[in-house]
């Protein structure tokens, strides 16, 4: 009797992350994991437990944390850290700001996604990283798209989309000359969607910020931020209480919500289906102060 196997394609995505995640562990001396407390960042962390256990994971999780974050991201980072027993490095903007005297951005919406470039480049040079694996998709914006899975910076930490390397058959390049740098994305090939299915197929837990709840939050451009004290409210800003969740986390100032009553995985992936907008076009007010915002940062040495 002949028997039939079936690969489901998220099979066939996680064996191509995992395999990434053993080209990172086997061809570079020194890697990280860039790790925030999103789901994408999370996904990545139950993929290198399966890459890599029982043996404990040949890189600590970096987080470069702005001081806007989400709380309920922060709780999920640290009891995530903790079941798993993985070293976590964290190197604060708020220190690079007053060692580096950089200046604080100020505004409505005071991001400080640019300044977190110094705070990363610093942590790179401080632990000499060689590589930073991250989450970074190629259904996200327009400039990640452009990314190779081995994605090459030069000694000053910058990234130019045109000295990209090929990568064929599977076959991934991690040679670097001293002081160069690489970040590696082993679900470059994942969207929105994929990540969602994944996490209901693989039961990840999450932070509930990803799902419906009520907020504090102020209309702005018909986005919906969250009420904190890191903006700057207008006279004409009124705070309003509705049902929302975020699709990506990312800090306080920068990140819209989306109205939703999806409070499972199922209804958010019901959404997901049906909309005709990424999640940073719809949610991320700083990748719309101009159609190369992300690709200016990432040149810069951004992620």
């Amino acid at each position: 009797m002949k028997t039939e196997y079936t690969v489901d394609y998220l099979d066939q995505l996680e064996s191509e992350a995992i395999h990434i995640l053993r080209e990172v562990a086997g061809q570079f001396e020194r890697p990280a994991l860039l790790f925030s407390g999103g789901k994408d960042s999370i996904t990545l962390v139950h993929l290198a437990l399966k890459a890599f256990r029982p043996g404990k994971f040949p890189f600590p999780l970096l987080h470069i944390d702005t001081g806007h974050n989400f709380p309920e991201a922060l709780e999920f980072r640290d009891s995530l850290v903790g079941q798993i027993g993985e070293k976590l490095i964290i190197r604060k903007v708020e220190d690079t700001i007053r060692e580096k005297k950089l200046t604080e951005p100020r505004g409505k919406f005071a991001s400080r996604n640019q300044l977190q470039t110094y705070t990363l480049l610093d942590a790179i040079a401080e632990f000499e990283f060689d590589v930073c694996i991250g989450g970074g998709r190629r259904d996200e914006e327009k400039a990640r798209a452009k990314e190779r899975i081995f994605s090459v910076r030069d000694e000053f930490g910058q990234w130019d989309p045109k000295l990209q390397r090929p990568e064929l058959w599977n076959t991934y390049n991690g040679k670097i000359h001293k002081g160069e740098n690489v970040r590696a994305f082993p679900i470059s090939n994942w969207t929105e969607l994929d990540v969602w299915n994944y996490i209901r197929r693989e039961k990840i837990s999450l932070p509930s910020i990803y799902f419906s709840h009520d907020r504090e939050v102020i209309e702005f451009e018909g986005q919906l931020v969250a009420y904190s004290s890191f903006i700057l409210l207008d006279p004409s800003d009124t705070i309003l209480k509705k049902k929302v969740r975020y699709r990506t986390v990312g800090d306080m100032t920068c990140t819209a919500a989306v109205e939703s009553t999806a409070i499972d995985v199922d209804s958010i992936i019901e959404e997901i289906t049906v909309t005709r907008t990424s999640e940073r076009g719809e949610t991320r007010i700083d990748d719309k102060f101009s159609e190369a915002a992300m690709e200016d940062r990432k040149k810069n040495g951004y992620f």
